[in-house]
């Protein structure tokens, strides 16, 4: 008999399509990956957690443009068994593997982003710029917890942005939105924002540059993300202070040079 829980580390089928699109494109939607019932059966504990956790309780238009466009909690699988078993799926983590064709990947850390009702828009930005690791062969996993239509925000990719170059030196703000979205719009890049149903996931490159609208709708955008990196990657010198502020919170201040491999950062696949 299937379970909720076996279902996360049931295998996937990643095509030889898949992981050529992620290669070329820095992101890769993927139908189906987990089924509705697996996702509407954590949605209301990742939720609680969120809500649980959360200090962000400002009105909205009290907030800056970065705080406007999500609720984001890290680590939430330190603090739910039930949580921790999502995010150690070793389906989604397989899959992370497979794209970055790697043997072996571990869990750099979790993070919740909830889009309220009425919240902005989330600015164009590349995630890596924050993380203090020695190559790119890092995979977020972007798992909604309920159809995303556009009016919720789905998340938006600037399709082969990640070979760029461009703006990794942007920490996200209004700063990043305006100098990426003219950079993407006059380098002619595919935007994909198309809508995801409950069960899609997409992976992204830790240098793709991406976005989300805002939420216009009257519910919560609600997703949870997982982050992957090559279980064999190592821990660079942090080259800004929000990579030293990583370096704390999720790699335990482990010193560069070496592989982080402690308690926070378990080999998932």
């Amino acid at each position: 008999m299937t379970t909720t829980a076996t279902e996360l580390d049931q295998p996937y089928a990643v095509s030889p399509g898949d992981v050529d699109n992620y290669a070329a494109d820095g992101y890769v939607k993927l139908r189906g990956v987990l089924s509705p019932d697996v996702v509407t059966h954590y949605e209301p504990e990742i939720t609680e957690q969120v809500v649980r956790i959360n200090t962000q309780h400002l009105p909205l238009a009290e907030r800056d443009t970065y705080s406007r466009a999500f609720l984001q909690v890290e680590n939430l699988w330190r603090h739910s068994n039930a949580v921790r078993e999502f995010v150690f799926s070793r389906r989604l983590a397989g899959i992370a593997a497979q794209l970055l064709g790697v043997p072996s990947v571990r869990l750099y850390h979790d993070q919740a982003l909830y889009k309220e009702a009425g919240g902005g828009f989330t600015p164009w930005h590349v995630d890596q710029h924050y993380w203090p690791l020695s190559t790119d062969r890092t995979v977020t996993a972007w798992v909604p917890l309920q159809d995303t239509p556009m009016e919720l925000g789905p998340l938006t990719f600037a399709a082969g942005s990640h070979l760029s170059g461009y703006g990794r030196e942007l920490e996200i703000s209004d700063e990043s939105e305006a100098m990426l979205d003219t950079f993407v719009t006059e380098s002619g890049f595919r935007v994909d924002d198309s809508p995801y149903a409950t069960g899609d996931v997409s992976f992204h490159s830790g240098w793709t540059i991406h976005r989300a609208p805002g939420n216009s709708s009257t519910t919560p955008r609600r997703v949870m993300t997982v982050i992957y990196m090559d279980a064999a990657i190592e821990i660079a010198p942090p080259a800004n202070p929000f990579q030293q502020g990583d370096l704390a919170a999720f790699l335990d201040n482990r010193a560069p040079g070496t592989v982080p491999d402690g308690p926070l950062n378990p080999v998932l696949y």
